[in-house]
């Protein structure tokens, strides 16, 4: 599903985002990616989703080689990964349904669908009591868990959670850690960057682990042992 060859992605000449990794990922795992600030994690969502170009080396997801996109093409590639941040990212001036319903929109789908997928997206992050609500009106845990039903709108074979609780308190962590494991369930690729040990040791799923832009280890059933 996702393999990285070789890949190296420098900032400046003395800003190295990611060092020369090899990782394949394959479809339906669950992966934590850990490391300290600065090791590399965000550089790789941010490749992944073609908001960075590589140095050098090669990223293929399913087989299509991403790092020699157009930028016609980049938009395709988005719609096929949901991505997650510690910011929920929400439009305070729209409600719940709306805001779900704004990446349809945008993305020049008709209003039958929007209608379609809005409730079915919802109703799995468990807020289809509050589609009228608006931001303010929500919890943390509400917000992002808003923000989550937005990246499955396009029904994406890779979501990408970056630091997805890194504002939120233990309850509404495992809420959305819970919801995670729900999507995967479903087929879906989960690559998540986080600094939560608790989190990733519970979990226990597959784990790797960056430092200074290389992976310096990746264990099946791993546990954050930095």
């Amino acid at each position: 599903m996702i393999t990285f060859k070789s890949v190296t992605k420098k900032y400046t000449a003395d800003s190295m985002g990611l060092n020369g990794i090899d990782l394949h990922i394959e479809s339906g795992e669950f992966v934590s990616i850990v490391g300290q600030s600065g090791t590399g994690k965000t550089t790789m969502i941010k490749l992944l989703i073609a908001e960075e170009k590589v140095t050098s080396g090669i990223i293929e997801i399913g087989g299509w080689d991403i790092t020699r996109l157009s930028d016609s093409d980049i938009p395709l590639l988005r719609r096929q990964i949901g991505v997650i941040f510690q910011d929920f990212k929400l439009l305070p001036k729209k409600t719940v349904a709306e805001n779900v319903s704004f990446a349809l929109e945008v993305a020049g789908e008709k209003r039958l669908r929007i209608k379609q997928v809005v409730p079915r997206v919802l109703d799995i992050v468990g807020l289809s009591h509050k589609v009228d609500r608006y931001p303010h009106q929500l919890s943390g845990g509400e917000q992002q868990r808003v923000a989550m039903a937005r990246s499955l709108v396009h029904r994406p074979k890779i979501l990408l959670a970056d630091e997805p609780t890194g504002n939120l308190d233990s309850i509404n962590t495992q809420e959305i850690i819970d919801i995670l494991k729900k999507i995967n369930e479903f087929g879906t690729t989960i690559l998540l960057v986080t600094h939560n040990r608790e989190v990733v040791n519970q979990l226990k799923r597959r784990v790797v682990t960056l430092h200074d832009g290389k992976i310096i280890s990746d264990e099946d059933k791993g546990k954050y042992r930095l």
